[in-house]
């Protein structure tokens, strides 16, 4: 999708794309013949710069043909540069970053008023955590006791601008998110096993939200990709993928 439009962000996509798959295929009740049917979970990309996995994995669900995915950042596509709700499956635009979460707490606090059983996931990047809209949001789903809420961080400890770490530090991670209130769950993000076990955990807890801090790798599955922070927003070449089919095949 990014090498044939010249621009994305697949390096992002790549750490993201094993728990996306967990979800859709293992986890989420939903019908993509039926996007908008009342009793769905939710999913929420808040990282949206990381559609591209959002994308492959909704046409191979069967919400839209797979051959849109060639329109991928083209005007006029179903398919923008950050989700947006005119692609089948997208439940509220994202892509400015710091909103996703508000968004998830608004959508789970209706379905606790209105009594009903769906849940609500959110995948935050680590480098969104600087925004202080997330943390008004961590603070008022634990207020309210947003059970049916799991937020996802894709902990691959790169942002735009280089490391986490050296941008504005967010570790100890696990201990501020449980200072808020939140059920803490530490996993590898890449190991299917594990992510699948977290999200049968958070199903079974009570009284809080739950908080998935999912260790993952930038550009995982690629090796001259992987934690190489110059493929933020950089489409490979048609050279360069041909390299990295090669090894993800």
């Amino acid at each position: 999708m990014t090498t044939s439009v010249g621009s994305g962000h697949a390096s992002s996509a790549l750490s993201a794309i094993d728990i996306l798959t967990a979800l859709y295929f293992h986890h989420l009740r939903h019908n993509p013949k039926d996007p908008s049917w009342d009793d769905r979970d939710r999913f929420i990309l808040s990282k949206g710069h990381g559609c591209p996995a959002l994308y492959a994995v909704l046409a191979d669900a069967g919400y839209f043909p797979k051959e849109e995915l060639a329109n991928h950042r083209r005007l006029g596509s179903i398919l923008q540069g950050h989700p947006d709700t005119k692609t089948p499956g997208v439940e509220v635009p994202t892509g400015s970053l710091g909103q996703g979460l508000s968004a998830g707490c608004g959508i789970a606090l209706a379905g606790k008023l209105e009594n009903k059983d769906y849940r609500v996931y959110v995948m935050l990047g680590d480098g969104e955590l600087d925004e202080g809209n997330v943390w008004e949001a961590v603070m008022s789903a634990a207020h309210y006791e947003l059970d049916s809420l799991v937020a996802i961080v894709d902990r691959n400890r790169f942002q735009v601008d280089g490391p986490t770490e050296e941008i504005m530090a967010i570790d100890p991670l696990p201990e501020k998110w449980r200072a808020f209130g939140w059920n803490v769950i530490e996993i590898d993000g890449h190991n299917m096993n594990e992510i699948l076990e977290s999200l049968k955990r958070a199903d079974k807890m009570r009284g809080k939200p739950t908080v998935i801090i999912a260790y993952t790798i930038k550009g995982k599955g690629v090796s001259f990709v992987e934690g190489n922070n110059e493929y933020h927003g950089k489409a490979l070449s048609k050279e360069e993928l041909s390299l990295a089919l090669q090894e993800l095949e």
